[in-house]
C-alpha cells in the first residue's frame, strides 16, 4: 500500500468514527431531555399527591396547586415527546448520510449502528409519564 491509499485508508477511517461520535452526541442530548423530563414528572406527580393528601385531610379547600402539579408532568411528557421526535429525525438523518458515504466507497460500513438504548429508555419513560398522568386524572391505574 502506497503512501496515498494509507491517507486514504485512515481518512475514511477517521470519517467514520466521526459517525458514531456524532451519535454518541445525540444520545447525550436525548440523556439531558430524559434528566429534565425526569425531574419535571417527578416534581410534579409528588406536588399532584401531596395537596391531594392535603385535600383529603380538609387542610387544602382549593385544587389549583393539583392542576400546578399535573401540569408540570404534562410539561415532561411533552419536552420527552419533542426530544424523541428530533431525536428520531436527526438519527434518520444521520443514518441516511452514513448509507450514502458507504455505498459511495467513502467510508467503511463495518462498525453497527443499532438502535440507541438510550431511545429505549426515553419511550419506557414516557410511558411511565402517560400513566402518571392517567392516573392523575382519571384515579386510575398504578399511579391513581
Amino acid at each position: 500500500m502506497n503512501e496515498a491509499e494509507t491517507s486514504t485508508e485512515l481518512s475514511s477511517r477517521r470519517t467514520g468514527m466521526s459517525f458514531q461520535r456524532t451519535r454518541m452526541s445525540a444520545d447525550r442530548t436525548l440523556m439531558s431531555v430524559i434528566r429534565t423530563s425526569l425531574s419535571l414528572i417527578g416534581f410534579g406527580f409528588t406536588i399532584f399527591q401531596f395537596f391531594a393528601k392535603l385535600k383529603a385531610a380538609g387542610t387544602l379547600e382549593s385544587g389549583s396547586p393539583k392542576n400546578f402539579g399535573l401540569a408540570l408532568v404534562g410539561l415532561g411528557v411533552g419536552m420527552l415527546i419533542v426530544g424523541i421526535v428530533y431525536h428520531l429525525q436527526f438519527m434518520s438523518g444521520l443514518r441516511g448520510l452514513r448509507h450514502d458515504m458507504v455505498a459511495d466507497g467513502l467510508i467503511h460500513g463495518e462498525s453497527r449502528f443499532p438502535v440507541s438504548f438510550t431511545m429505549i429508555i426515553a419511550v419506557l419513560l414516557l410511558m411511565t409519564g402517560v400513566l402518571a398522568i392517567a392516573g392523575m386524572t382519571f384515579g386510575a391505574g398504578p399511579f391513581g
